[in-house]
């Protein structure tokens, strides 16, 4: 998909490259590849998270091939390094990903801790980013909502960072929002709320704090009717984000009158 220098009204920019959509998908947990079309194409998404472990992009002749559906000339493909423990197994995963995709190097980094929660490991996400940056790979980091943290990836050279709302698939939306805020407040690159919404009105909060985008897989995949979350997520993405760009009003302890009182003649 060729996104380079493109005169866009309020681009998302990464790595120096403009997209018009702040809503970044996933591609697993749909019931078949006809349904993660027509969702990914209702999202408006232009970035698509391949988990390289679980997804075939051509690795495996005659089998159900996710470049067919979602054709690399469309979308950017974003390798994930989905279900990875280790600062090694995310490495490796990142450069087989290169190989399949004749050099690509944009990549999302997660190491997680353990599989009950799914947060990340944090130690173990330091190791990778460290090598992968200098193995010239660019990485958009999922990592937990430490402001101190989310800084640290940044000045390590990460392109983007992608705090969680909230666990991985547990469509309990934003649980600290402050801290979400003062890493929006701290960052020189984008942040991207990743993982934990659940449905439009989480993705709304996320951008209204002043997230430059939100990545989400379960909350449109895991929806009654997918295709028609997946629309719901874009209206709300591009809702919030005009929200935060007019400003919201200030709260106040006690009503304000809408109509003004100045001037009347009675």
């Amino acid at each position: 998909m060729n996104t380079e220098n493109r005169n866009i009204q309020d681009p998302l920019v990464i790595d120096g490259v403009q997209y018009r959509s702040r809503l970044l998908v996933g591609t697993g947990k749909y019931k078949d590849m006809e349904e993660t079309q027509l969702a990914t194409e209702a999202s408006g998404a232009e970035i698509v998270t391949i988990a390289v472990r679980r997804t075939n992009m051509g690795q495996n002749p005659g089998e159900p091939n996710i470049v067919d559906v979602l054709p690399p000339s469309k979308y950017v493909y974003l390798p994930n390094t989905a279900m990875c423990y280790t600062a090694e197994d995310a490495v490796r995963t990142c450069r087989l990903a290169r190989e399949l995709l004749d050099g690509h190097d944009l990549v999302k980094l997660e190491v997680l801790g353990d599989e009950k929660t799914l947060f990340p490991d944090i130690r173990q996400t330091y190791k990778a980013a460290e090598t992968l940056i200098k193995d010239g790979f660019k990485i958009m980091v999922y990592t937990n909502d430490d402001p101190i943290a989310a800084k640290n990836f940044e000045e390590m050279g990460c392109v983007a960072v992608m705090p969680l709302a909230a666990p991985i698939g547990s469509g309990l939306g934003i649980r600290n929002p402050y801290n979400i805020r003062q890493i929006v407040e701290n960052a020189n690159v984008p942040i991207l709320v990743d993982a934990g919404v659940g449905t439009a009105s989480d993705a709304a909060i996320a951008m209204e704090l002043g997230c430059d985008g939100v990545l989400m897989n379960t909350a449109i995949a895991g929806a009654k009717n997918p295709i028609l979350m997946a629309s719901a997520m874009r209206k709300a993405i591009e809702a919030g984000r005009e929200a935060y760009l007019a400003g919201r009003i200030a709260k106040k302890a006690y009503a304000s009158a809408s109509s003004p009182v100045d001037g009347l003649f009675f």
